[in-house]
């Protein structure tokens, strides 16, 4: 149990069914009343963010998820396979969980599985990744003014920009926070 009056930022706990995490808190003290906790919390499910204030010794469950690593397997349909990599069972997540930048991802890549009693909530990939750019324009001599820029596909599918020396066949390491090219790996 968590009592409102003990929270600090980071911390997780059931609140309506939900798992809530403080981004910011603050305890008032006003001069008339009692005193209260001020909070800005975020659902850690779906990403909403709400402020609500709660009285210190309001009591709450703690809620405790798990994040582990997992290797990204196959997908079929619109269900992704990840391995575990102790017991080798297969965790099976649905395709509207996974966020926009798992279009980094390929097979045998290993990503961090988020799961709260059991059940699967998100998964973050790794920060960086190096794929090979399987299309793009070749650069044109004398294009090389700052900072120009081509569109090239990825063998995963995904679509980035890339500076213009960047050739078919050439490997680069992504930000798949940002899906920003960093470097010629």
């Amino acid at each position: 149990m968590v009592t409102a009056g003990d929270f600090r930022n980071g911390v997780t706990f059931e609140l309506d069914g939900n798992v809530m995490q403080i981004i910011e808190f603050q305890h008032v003290k006003p001069g008339k009343g009692a005193a209260f906790v001020r909070t800005k919390i975020r659902n850690v499910i779906t990403g909403a963010v709400t402020e609500r204030t709660f009285n210190p010794t309001d009591k709450f469950e703690n809620a405790t998820i798990d994040r582990k690593d997992m290797v990204y397997s196959y997908s079929d349909g619109d269900i992704y396979y990840f391995m575990d990599q102790e017991s080798f069972e297969m965790e099976p997540v649905n395709k509207d969980i996974l966020g926009d930048n798992f279009k980094f991802v390929k097979e045998n890549d290993v990503c961090k599985v988020m799961s709260y009693k059991g059940k699967v909530f998100g998964v973050e990939p790794p920060m960086f990744v190096t794929l090979e750019i399987t299309d793009t324009e070749p650069g044109v001599r004398g294009d090389t003014a700052t900072n120009v820029t081509k569109n090239a596909t990825l063998e995963t599918g995904a679509v980035i920009r890339v500076p213009m020396f960047i050739n078919n066949g050439e490997l680069v390491r992504i930000d798949t926070r940002t899906g920003e090219y960093l470097e010629r790996a």
